[in-house]
């Protein structure tokens, strides 16, 4: 299934139906209007360039519209993250997948003072050269039939490139990942039978469309069924989001952890009311941040688990099979397996092993990477660079990156594991991530930063009846902040390199 069609498909079905509530700059846009502007700037895109076109818009009913255009216009959508060096984001971009144009907006640039670059070319702009017959072409167009506004905008088939997403990069320089329209299809309808997804619901879509999280949850999924979005361009604004989510009886959020504890935070008994389904991703899922939920909101924090490879999502809880602490079984149509990390033989039941994940889910493979793709897929199987273990009734128990653990006297240690014993034993305001630091003497140890000073006496104490010895940490350091991504995942790159700065300077 071709994406930009079923938005066609859709849009002709629910005419007069909200497709989007701009809560950014307080605009509504019906499907009919929707797939009305979507055709107008499709053909104002089709005067750049073939090939990629980047993206860098907050989410909004523009960057809706300027995703759908691009791929009508025979385009593919290059997603550009803004959060942090955006100039230098933009200028990766444009050198790793060779093209130049770049759809942003001169207000976003203005607000997080990104300098011109070179192919910038701003929507707004783009939107004063719109003239009365562009209006009515396009309004035209979009009143004939399926089957001719079908015939009209770019075609292709579904193992045809749908957009290109960067990596993190909270470990590495970022690689360029192809999803496929038959990717994020088989994602999305797998989700719908999860969560029993309907047109009444109503998405709140705050996530960024740089990050798959965002594009998959809160973009095509809402547009392929014909839901509402509720988009917002700041999901940092926790306060007005529990606001929006009130007020726009939303049904469907999904988040990080660190978004839901700003939410959980900044929120009064009855702003949830009407959420149905809570779902928390893309880093694990506190204890804490669960309970918070049920006991000021009574409402169920379900925990899922996917990396931007696998479209996003590989298994999921929900409301009927939910096991806390998990992130839930595979979805349909995804297989799991979980394999040694230095033999490659299958693991048992409770076996700590690499994630392995088969499916239509997995990305085409990285643009202009043939070794990266080779040495991430090997027969049809991603290799998720996490390790985990399935338990005996299917669920999939995270237990970090494989980077992330540490060998000790010939054990493994795994600092995600570290850092969940930590975080149990610190207020609830201070965050903590465990690192590896270089050690001449020992090869290795294991340092804890955390954003305020804490009694580490009593904090080493309590952790040694829970950890072994080679697994305590030799010295905390504080930091004002934890680095973050753009999509609130802790940035392990930065806060690695920040950590050994302050103990060798020591």
């Amino acid at each position: 299934m071709l994406l930009h069609h079923q938005f066609v498909r859709v849009a002709k079905r629910y005419e007069a139906k909200l497709a989007i509530v701009d809560r950014t700059l307080n605009r509504k846009v019906t499907y009919k209007r929707a797939l009305i502007g979507s055709l107008l700037l499709a053909k104002k895109f089709e005067r750049y360039a073939p090939g990629f076109l980047g993206i860098m818009l907050p989410n909004s009913a523009g960057s809706v519209l300027s995703i759908l255009a691009t791929l009508m216009s025979g385009r593919v959508p290059v997603m550009i993250n803004y959060s942090t060096g955006a100039a230098m984001n933009c200028e990766f971009a444009q050198k790793k997948c060779d093209f130049k144009t770049i759809i942003t907006s001169r207000a976003l640039c203005q607000k997080i003072n990104c300098r011109h670059v070179e192919g910038m070319v701003y929507l707004e702009d783009v939107m004063k050269s719109v003239n009365i017959f562009d209006k009515i072409k396009a309004a035209f167009r979009a009143g004939r039939p399926v089957d001719r506004v079908l015939q009209s905008i770019h075609a292709g088939n579904e193992d045809d490139t749908l957009l290109i997403l960067f990596t993190s990069g909270s470990e590495k320089e970022p690689k360029g990942v192809q999803l496929t329209h038959r990717n994020i299809s088989q994602n999305y309808e797998s989700l719908i039978k999860a969560f029993s997804f309907t047109p009444d619901d109503i998405f709140l879509a705050n996530l960024p469309y740089f990050h798959v999280f965002g594009q998959t949850a809160n973009l095509w999924v809402p547009l392929s069924i014909g839901m509402t979005l509720v988009t917002y361009a700041n999901p940092l604004d926790f306060k007005t989001i529990c606001e929006i989510v009130r007020e726009e009886k939303v049904t469907l959020m999904a988040g990080t952890p660190t978004f839901f504890w700003g939410y959980l935070r900044n929120s009064k008994p009855g702003d949830f009311a009407t959420a149905r389904i809570l779902l928390s991703g893309a880093d694990k899922c506190p204890d804490a941040l669960r309970k918070g939920f049920t006991d000021k909101h009574n409402k169920v924090l379900l925990e899922a688990y996917g990396t931007t490879e696998t479209s996003p999502a590989i298994t999921v809880n929900t409301l009927e099979y939910n096991r806390p602490g998990s992130v839930g079984r595979p979805i349909e149509g995804v297989q799991i397996r979980l394999e040694n990390y230095e033999s490659g033989e299958p693991c048992g039941v409770g076996e700590i092993g690499k994630i392995l994940v088969k499916g239509d889910n997995v990305m085409k493979g990285y643009f202009d990477d043939f070794e990266q793709t080779s040495l991430s897929i090997r027969h049809g199987w991603y290799d998720t660079g996490d390790m985990g273990f399935l338990d005996a009734d299917g669920y999939l128990w995270h237990v970090g990156r494989l980077k992330r653990f540490l060998k000790v006297g010939g054990e493994m240690v795994s600092l995600i594991k570290v850092e969940d014993v930590l975080e149990k034993l610190l207020p609830p305001d201070v965050e903590c991530c465990v690192v590896e630091v270089p050690d001449a003497l020992r090869g290795a140890r294991i340092v804890a930063a955390v954003t305020q000073s804490i009694d580490e006496k009593a904090t080493l104490k309590k952790m040694s009846e829970q950890l072994p010895n080679i697994a305590i940490p030799s010295k905390f350091v504080v930091v004002a902040e934890m680095p973050k991504t753009g999509s609130g995942k802790i940035d392990f790159r930065t806060i690695t390199e920040k950590v050994r700065d302050i103990v060798q300077a020591k």
